[in-house]
């Protein structure tokens, strides 16, 4: 009995000192004995069910393993016809070039305006090539995993005369550069996906904007002009030579769950979106981080706006993310020459940029900005929230009139709130460009940088709506809730300024 009870004992300590020898060998045993019985058990169940709808009766487990990926979604078709980019020859490797491609493509669904148009699907891969227009009654689809590219060699970029209400050129004199994808005169266009980009590959642009040796203003990445009728939705933008998004005097624009991207800093004037000079525009679900401002409303600059006379109106801008180091998130102006009325921004967050909102003008704009609203936004560490300036001095050239005031007037400002903001509010008008009728309600915005005059305001007239926080400027009438008077404005119109934003 005791042999047997000490041969025991030596059998357990032998065990012990085999597992502590080969802890990772067992370890490794243990994982791969429990996968295989997962699979087994998964194939089992695969097994069963193929069985019970009459498919094949083994192999379960081999078919498990050797499974190929789901397949990409299939495009829907949104016309009567509808073709692949790879019927016209394009190779989708990123180094191949495709415009002749495209331009086939496209030729071959305006030939189709009669019957409804045509469909092009750019199915996944790197399609480079260099600028192309769209045609009317034409849906342009790009597949998850698909990347329109545009070749970075300047010479392949077409030049186009000055925009009309720029006079001579925006950052040079004289042509500018076509955009990647244009189109002028057009109607029923649509650019959507399964979130494809369009990538403009901007970085020898920014580089050759700061050494200044282009000879021409950049080109944005998608332009649309005098056109109507345009949706663009669920797809990716991204690094622009210049403004990506600009639809130019058009009619009828909706813009939905659009990203937008670029590097907040050393990317210059990548605006993300710019209604120019645009009626009944609608921006929704959009998220927007980018080197310049991230939404900008425009109607062209000085003389030469006030001439082509075209405004921007009726424009809603709602459920919208941005980002804006450099610039702001949501701006109007600065050329404004031809008239901006009747916006509404609602439900926009801000965040970690230098401005929220911001109106901007200045003497020789002419002009009016009216009829503006901004509602429930939230500021998220930014350094000014409300901007409003009237100093904006760039010029088209020396021919701008001296006497071409301005006129702002009815903007309201409710449901502001945020965090972390140096300056609340800077509302600078001046003695010819007055600030009238603009009012501020339910406003909260916390503070990062306490000094006196946090909530500046000069050469402005309006109202508060108790309950409005940080204390507003003397300036403005103050209403209680329930809309009676409270306090009276006080006249005060220094235009000093405590900070550089």
């Amino acid at each position: 009995m005791v042999e047997t009870g000490v041969g025991r004992l030596h059998q357990r300590r032998g065990a012990v000192a085999f597992v502590a020898a080969n802890k990772a060998l067992l370890a490794a045993a243990w994982v791969v004995g429990f996968a295989l019985v997962f699979l087994w058990q998964s194939a089992s169940m695969s097994f069963g069910s193929a069985g019970a709808a009459g498919g094949s009766s083994g192999g379960g487990f081999l078919r498990l393993l050797s499974a190929p990926p789901p397949p990409p979604r299939a495009a829907p078709r949104l016309r009567p016809t509808a073709y692949n980019l790879t019927d016209f020859g394009a190779v989708g490797d990123g180094r191949a070039v495709n415009t002749e491609a495209f331009e086939r493509a496209v030729e071959t669904i305006a030939a189709l305006a009669e019957r409804g148009g045509g469909q092009l699907n750019v199915p996944p891969g790197r399609w480079l090539t260099a600028p192309f227009n769209l045609t009317s009654h034409m849906t342009l689809f790009l597949a998850e995993g698909a990347e329109i590219l545009g070749i970075t060699d300047e010479k392949y970029w077409p030049l186009m005369p000055a925009l009309p209400s720029y006079g001579y050129g925006q950052e040079r004199k004289g042509p500018r550069f076509g955009s990647l994808i244009h189109g002028q005169n057009l109607k029923d266009v649509v650019i959507t996906g399964h979130n494809g980009s369009i990538n403009g590959q901007g970085e020898v642009w920014w580089m050759k904007h700061r050494k200044r040796i282009l000879n021409n203003t950049r080109p944005p990445l998608v332009q649309l002009m005098w056109s109507k009728d345009i949706i663009i939705a669920n797809i990716t933008l991204r690094n622009s030579p210049f403004w990506h998004l600009h639809p130019y005097d058009c009619t009828n624009v909706t813009v939905s769950n659009v990203t937008i991207l670029s590097p907040v800093s050393g990317a210059p004037n990548t605006d993300g979106i710019d209604p120019d000079s645009c009626q009944d525009v609608l921006i929704e679900n959009c998220y927007i981080s980018v080197g310049d401002d991230a939404i900008a409303v425009k109607s062209g600059w000085d003389q030469y706006g006030i001439a082509y006379g075209r405004p921007s109106s009726n424009i809603l801008i709602r459920n919208v993310t941005a980002r804006s180091l450099v610039s702001a998130g949501i701006s109007i102006g600065s050329e404004m020459s031809g008239g901006v009325a009747n916006v509404t921004v609602e439900n926009v967050r801000i965040w970690e940029s230098r401005r929220g909102v911001r109106i901007k003008t200045a003497t020789g704009r002419g002009g009016y900005i009216r009829n503006i609203s901004y509602h429930n936004i939230t500021f998220d560490n930014l350094r000014a929230g409300i901007v409003i300036k009237v100093d904006y001095n760039e010029h088209a050239d020396d021919g701008y009139d001296r006497t071409a005031f301005p006129d702002i007037t009815s903007i309201s400002f409710k449901g502001i709130h945020g965090r972390g903001v140096r300056v609340p509010v800077r509302a600078h008008g001046s003695d010819v460009i007055p600030i009238r009728d603009i009012s501020f309600q339910d406003m909260s915005v916390g503070i990062s940088y306490k000094k006196k005059h946090i909530f500046q305001c000069s050469y402005v007239e309006g109202r508060v709506v108790r309950p409005v926080f940080p204390k507003p400027c003397e300036n403005l009438d103050v209403y209680d809730e329930q809309g009676q008077l409270v306090k009276r404005a006080v006249a005060l119109n220094s235009t000093e300024l405590d900070y550089d934003i």
